[in-house]
């Protein structure tokens, strides 16, 4: 079972000296714990620095349409890299979202980063990834980014359960013969592997030797 919490934040203003000091801005986030069949991972939404993300991965866990989610991709990059997330069923998608750049929101791909998979701007909807490490802010926006150089978008951060995330990047893979995978986790950007360009439903290319599946399903999502 998924359980989800909204939290608040309470910023104290610094002792007065010759003049008090305005509060820092409030930034609203809202969490959703994840139970996994390895253990529960709680993420923070940025639902005020990228609404459209956030709000977008917000709306399948209130309609319930990440129920029976699971991590089937993973990327290995030195102590860290990436574990991929989504949804198998395209009848429960909604439609694509824009995208929402990180030059936009002023996130980053940093450790403990979830972010929107994608293929070309505009085109993704629910498979998600998590960010193991401080080697993956080539996938944010900029030159360095690569391709369209728009990046990934991050909509969120773990705020517990990294230890869940590390022993799913660390799980063997296993074979998956309805996408024709090997089981060598350990190259590819991230991407929505599920949905083409125009949105369609697709597979995984033989040649992407990252997608293999793990066995860590996703129990159900629900906000309270």
């Amino acid at each position: 079972m998924i359980r989800a919490l909204v939290l608040g934040f309470l910023m104290l203003a610094a002792p007065a000296l010759a003049q008090e000091k305005a509060p820092a801005p409030q930034v609203r986030t809202v969490n959703v714990a994840v139970t996994t069949s390895l253990g529960e991972i709680v993420i923070a939404l940025e639902v005020e620095r990228a609404p459209i993300t956030a709000g977008n991965f917000l709306r399948y866990v209130e309609a319930g349409r990440l129920d029976g989610a699971e991590f089937y991709r993973a990327m290995r990059i030195g102590e860290g890299g990436l574990v991929q997330g989504g949804m198998r069923d395209p009848r429960k998608l909604f439609p694509p979202i824009p995208h929402e750049p990180t030059s936009q929101t002023g996130l980053s791909h940093v450790d403990g980063a979830v972010s929107l998979a994608r293929t070309a701007p505009g085109t993704a909807t629910a498979d998600f990834f998590i960010i193991v490490g401080d080697r993956m802010t080539g996938l944010d926006a900029g030159p360095n980014s690569g391709g369209d150089q728009l990046g990934f978008a991050v909509f969120g951060h773990v705020v517990s359960g990294m230890d869940v995330v590390r022993a799913i990047l660390a799980a063997p893979a296993v074979a998956d013969g309805r996408r024709g995978c090997d089981a060598r986790p350990d190259a590819g950007p991230a991407r929505d592997d599920h949905h083409g360009a125009a949105g369609g439903v697709g597979g995984c290319e033989k040649s992407d030797r990252s997608c293999c599946a793990h066995d860590c399903a996703s129990r159900g999502m629900r906000k309270a």
